[in-house]
């Protein structure tokens, strides 16, 4: 479930590369698109088309659940509100693409879809065959559409770090090996040809993405309308129903260098370099202190008694991370902990990124036989803790730690000793 938004861009190119190759097998007239597509090879043109249309209901179903599980974690609130909002128009653009798609085929589906759509526009439709234009205009919307899904999709996580758009191995060939055994073993076929001056009496609708005809037979245009764009005033408003109150990161002047380092691991791109020092958007910042975990000021071994960071969160200063190690130590274990993840005793943090490694060797070089960090169980709450921390301890990014401390991961727990002389 984590990596549905993942999931999503890697069906976005499933389809993009199967819509490609179908493109150049498709008569792009309307006397010859519907033979067109039932001239494809099965083998291959018939397995492509199938993938195509089962990939796009399997694209509604992730981009869904998606929002569903977004919403469900407030993720729609202060620092996502760009995020949140720029998803919502991609709902809109997903739906138009399918939809135009299926009037490609040019069968009794493509017309009851396309019928259905003019009433639900209040377009009165002209009896006779379709021009040529006309479906010219379908073939430039089924390319048009899906291309202003992708600068959309490219919006939609303009504002993170690393954003995650490569779905993991082992999870991206599951899913288009399902995809394509389900091609294999129910091929999508298309219904009888569209006929100009008949309506057909039943047809078999691709309920994720044709439920809005029945939807509309069954209440009225009226209502259907009311409803779509009800929905989306009501998540476009979300954000603003429900603020998030932070109070955001710190920069100070005298101890920024301008190095970048906060810059680099902000997940939420809050930190920026103008005039030779970080700043921060207030919009952006999440608060949670990652950008901390990266300065190089942030460093317990300073000697000056009122320790500032170049970069810190007001209401839990390096300092005060400080004095609170002070206060434990000497003690056979400390313990730093997420505060999304409390643990008895422990030493909270906003994010475990926002420890300085410098902090775990301070505590084993005054008084601590041993230290635990304790990340967020599963996924972190701010998208990058576990990954920064990770890459940190190894050595991999700065600051890292030293290599007179080793450590070992266990799930979501590190552990830090020193190593032997």
């Amino acid at each position: 479930m984590r990596h549905l938004g993942a999931l999503a861009w890697l069906l976005f190119w499933m389809l993009a590369a199967s819509g490609l190759y179908l493109y150049l097998r498709f008569d792009t007239s309307a006397s010859g698109a519907y033979a067109s597509i039932g001239e494809l090879e099965w083998w291959f043109g018939g397995v492509l088309r199938s993938l195509h249309r089962y990939a796009a209901d399997a694209f509604v179903v992730v981009t869904v659940l998606h929002l569903f599980r977004e919403m469900y974690l407030g993720r729609f609130r202060g620092w996502r509100a760009f995020t949140w909002i720029s998803g919502v128009p991609l709902v809109w653009l997903l739906y138009a693409s399918g939809l135009v798609g299926y009037w490609l085929v040019w069968d009794t589906r493509s017309q009851f879809s396309f019928l259905a759509t003019l009433e639900w526009l209040g377009i009165a439709a002209r009896a006779g065959d379709a021009p040529d234009r006309l479906f010219s205009l379908f073939v430039f919307l089924h390319i048009g559409l899906p291309l202003a899904l992708l600068a959309g999709m490219w919006v939609h996580v303009l504002r993170l770090g690393r954003p995650k758009t490569v779905a993991p191995r082992a999870l991206g060939f599951a899913c288009a090996g399902m995809l394509l055994a389900l091609a294999l073993l129910r091929p999508a076929v298309s219904e009888p040809q569209w006929d100009p001056l008949r309506a057909p009496q039943s047809v078999a609708v691709d309920w994720f993405y044709q439920f809005v005809h029945p939807l509309m037979y069954a209440t009225s245009p009226a209502l259907l309308w009311a409803l779509v764009l009800g929905v989306s005033a009501l998540l476009l408003v979300l954000p603003w129903l429900s603020k998030a109150q932070v109070v955001v990161a710190r920069v100070d002047p005298a101890n920024c260098n301008g190095c970048g380092r906060c810059v680099a691991d902000c997940p939420y791109e809050a930190v920026v370099l103008s005039g030779g020092k970080a700043a921060v958007s207030a919009s952006r910042c999440a608060a949670c202190g990652i950008c901390a975990g990266a300065c190089p000021s942030s460093t317990p071994f300073r000697s000056i008694l009122d320790l500032v960071s170049g970069i810190e969160l007001p209401e839990l200063t390096i300092r005060v991370l400080r004095e609170k190690l002070r206060a434990a130590l000497p003690t056979p274990e400390v313990v730093f902990c997420c505060e999304k993840s409390p643990q008895p005793g422990a030493i909270a943090l906003r994010c475990l990124a926002m420890l300085p490694p410098a902090f775990v060797e301070y505590a084993l070089r005054n008084g601590a036989q041993r230290v635990k960090a304790v990340g967020c169980e599963g996924e972190c709450a701010y998208r990058l803790g576990l990954e920064l921390s990770d890459e940190r301890f190894a050595g991999q990014r700065e600051p890292h730690l030293r290599a007179s401390v080793v450590f070992e991961r266990t799930s979501n727990e590190y552990r830090f000793r020193l190593r032997p002389v």
